[in-house]
């Protein structure tokens, strides 16, 4: 009896057990991530759902009723596996019904039924259902290749992906052996090494997914994270900290290259006027305003934080000190000209005042002994002079 013990726990029925088990704790997980409002999240909770079902009824296959347990149980774990895609999709912002895939699961399920009931043959049955499942899981394993948001820690997409791929190689495989007439087993339940091997390795992949799903939407959840400590919530520049922080690396990595470095420190010029005489709130759509327009002609290799108040700094790589003066003297003129066309949201009105926004600047270039400290406070000291000098302008020293 104890030798014949662990052969019973192989029984394909307990496997499929097993793994209704594992789906029901991927939802518990999945459904502790619902209220974080991730995108895919909902999807890949009704796909397990459906897989958890789908499941249960292909483990009643003994008891007959075929149109449950073959039909419904095929064609419901096609949808599931569908709907994971879909919410892989949804997730890295794309459109997440893809109608090719409602093609191939009404293709399925015909092929299901004549395989069945018309010209039975659980070898075609089998090919049919592989090859959908080969589909479906190759393809999220490829979204999670190519859709990786930029600079995000390769791991959790690297998981979903091989995840993936181990489902998309393992449905091939079976599709091809059984569809080329290479297993004899007249059903799907039968008691045989090859037939636990293949359920045993989807006890594997599913739960594999969901652990893959979870990482993704814990990254997705850093990453929320990491820009709320990074950016300033008001003006969507970079915090303080933060642009310090990449300044200094950017200006390490720039002096390894021999690259030119220009800082620029920005000042907006009677803001304490603004929020005096129209209140704070339109001083903080005077700020949103100026930070989208200057952010607008930053470039990626640029850096744009706000370094307290209404003051920012501008950190730019490979260029020399006159073309960031330049650069910020089109700023200051389209700053200027677009703020003139918001004077009404303002108040600003022919009584008098402030007519637009101007802000004044200084600028300086990194030498060969700088810091960031160093350049930061030449910087500093050009823009006290063009307060100095009547303020609406850029100074380089």
């Amino acid at each position: 009896m104890a030798s014949g013990e662990p052969l019973h726990m192989l029984d394909p029925v307990n496997i499929l057990l097993v793994t209704v088990l594992s789906s029901i704790m991927s939802l518990s997980i999945l459904g502790s991530l619902r209220p974080a409002g991730i995108p895919g999240v909902g999807r890949w909770i009704g796909a397990y759902v459906m897989a958890s079902v789908a499941l249960l009824l292909a483990g009643l296959q003994r008891l007959g009723v075929p149109v449950l347990t073959v039909f419904v149980s095929n064609t419901l774990l096609a949808l599931a596996i569908v709907r994971v895609f879909e919410g892989c999709r949804q997730f890295f912002g794309l459109e997440p019904r893809v109608p090719l895939a409602y093609a191939g699961i009404v293709a399925l399920a015909m092929g299901i039924a004549w395989w069945y009931w018309v010209t039975p043959s659980l070898g075609a049955r089998v090919a049919v259902v592989s090859a959908f499942h080969a589909a479906i899981y190759t393809s999220i394993g490829w979204l999670a290749l190519r859709c990786r948001p930029p600079g995000r820690p390769v791991y959790s997409y690297r998981f979903v992906m091989l995840a993936a791929w181990l489902g998309a190689f393992a449905h091939a495989l079976r599709g091809a052996m059984y569809g080329g007439g290479f297993v004899k087993q007249y059903g799907l339940l039968d008691f045989t090494p090859l037939n636990v091997a293949w359920l045993a390795l989807g006890i594997l992949v599913l739960p594999s997914l969901s652990i893959g799903m979870v990482l993704l939407a814990h990254d997705r959840m850093a990453e929320r994270l990491e820009r709320l400590a990074n950016q300033d919530e008001l003006t969507g520049a970079l915090t303080r900290r933060a642009f310090l922080a990449q300044a200094g690396a950017l200006l390490d990595a720039a002096r390894l290259e021999g690259q030119r470095v220009a800082l620029a420190i920005v000042d907006i010029d009677h803001f304490k006027s603004i929020n005096d005489r129209y209140g704070h709130a339109a001083g903080d759509r005077v700020l949103a305003q100026f930070c989208r327009i200057a952010m607008s002609g930053v470039r990626n290799s640029d850096l744009f934080g706000r370094l307290g108040g209404e003051e920012f700094g501008l950190f730019f790589v490979g260029v020399a000190r006159d073309d960031a003066v330049r650069r910020l003297d089109e700023l200051r003129v389209l700053t200027l000209s677009v703020r003139r066309g918001a004077d009404a949201s303002l108040h600003e009105s022919t009584q008098g005042g402030h007519e637009g926004l101007t802000f004044s600047a200084g600028v300086d270039e990194l030498q060969a002994q700088d810091t960031l400290a160093t350049l930061m406070a030449r910087a500093d000291a050009a823009l006290y002079v063009a307060k100095t000098r009547g303020r609406d302008r850029v100074v380089a020293t």
